[in-house]
């Protein structure tokens, strides 16, 4: 039989928990083993399994921007080499999983908003959970007001648009973080999976499984699984996916 004091903890545990978990498709615990910038990190678990994790909610400079060595200083001086949990809701299109990472009872996203080193990705605000965004939208304001961080600079190039200019293309499906989120508009259909991967996927397609990807002309191009193909459009994009260049391609 439980004992009182029993019974008000887990009452306690499910209050906590039950926002978060009802939308959690997967949990992840273990040492930060890598950061890759101020928004990505790798997680290994206990049976050894390295997790690469993107930081939910949260646009970290891209480390070539101003700002984007700092951030992953931030981050690496919060979670390197300790343990954190991680609420995963759903995966990127890359196949990583984007997730909320706490270090006991602080959240590091949040933390990375209030330090300034980072902005809150309002246009995905949907993917937050819902108890989080208030508090992510006054982190990065409060951060802005006060000149902190990246927030310094009077005019930051937000990293969305610096990968824009980076790829030599426009995407006009974000907007800037300094304005409401709008509806988001219709997506365009996606490629059939079935389909030639060289004429529908574009140059470079990673494999989930391997986090390995390949281009034209490398042997296992044309030979990875539907399940596990991965389209990006550049190699720049799946490497900083996580994702390294096959060994074959030339």
């Amino acid at each position: 039989m439980k004992s009182p004091r029993h019974t008000v903890l887990l009452a306690l545990l499910l209050t906590v928990c039950l926002p978060v978990c009802a939308r959690a498709v997967d949990f992840v615990e273990g040492e930060v083993i890598a950061i890759a910038d101020g928004d990505t990190l790798t997680v290994l678990d206990r049976d050894k399994r390295q997790h690469r994790v993107r930081l939910l909610g949260i646009d970290a400079p891209e480390r070539s921007q101003d700002f984007g060595e700092r951030s992953r200083q931030s981050l690496a001086d919060l979670v390197f080499r300790k343990q954190v949990h991680v609420v995963v809701p759903k995966l990127d299109r890359y196949g990583r999983k984007l997730g909320k990472v706490t270090l006991g009872r602080t959240d590091v996203n949040l933390e990375q908003l209030r330090a300034g080193m980072a902005w809150y990705y309002r246009y995905y605000e949907a993917d937050v959970f819902r108890e989080d965004r208030a508090a992510y939208d006054r982190a990065e304001r409060d951060a802005r007001a006060a000149k902190r961080g990246l927030w310094a600079d009077p005019r930051p190039i937000p990293p969305w648009e610096f990968r824009r200019t980076e790829r030599g293309q426009r995407d006009d499906t974000e907007e800037r973080p300094d304005q409401p989120a709008p509806t988001r508009p219709r997506q365009p259909r996606q490629p059939d999976e079935s389909a030639d991967v060289g004429t529908t996927l574009g140059p470079v397609v990673g494999n989930r499984r391997s986090m390995i990807y390949h281009w034209p002309g490398c042997p296992g191009y044309s030979q990875i699984s539907p399940a596990n193909r991965v389209p990006f459009p550049s190699r720049e994009e799946a490497e900083r996916a996580g994702y390294r260049a096959a060994r074959n391609c030339r």
